[in-house]
């Protein structure tokens, strides 16, 4: 079996930019956002031996990976595992919309 690839959507590259710009501008320091893609790092490379590690959604084959205080919804489609976007969960749910 192939090992899959992770592939960050546009909109999650640019939900991941935002997160590790708004610690790195208010911490003054890069430090605490680079640690932070670390830990992304490490649990998706931990989804990728366990495909099933992230809890279903309403959406189907859409799953949610709970990643501290954020939230990764990927889908896998053939040997990609597609990360639609990153969820702070400390934000309202009225923001998160399915598209």
């Amino acid at each position: 079996m192939a090992k899959s690839k992770i592939v960050w959507s546009h909109l999650a590259r640019i939900k991941l930019f935002e997160v590790l710009e708004f610690y790195a501008e208010r911490n003054k320091s890069k430090k605490y956002s680079i640690k932070l893609f670390k830990r992304f790092t490490k649990e998706l490379d931990f989804l990728i031996k366990h495909l099933d590690l992230g809890k279903k959604t309403e959406i189907e084959d859409v799953r949610g990976m709970v990643v501290g205080d954020y939230i990764l919804f990927y889908k896998k489609i053939k040997d990609k595992i597609i990360i639609h976007t990153l969820w702070d969960c400390r934000q309202s749910t009225d923001n998160l919309k399915k598209k």
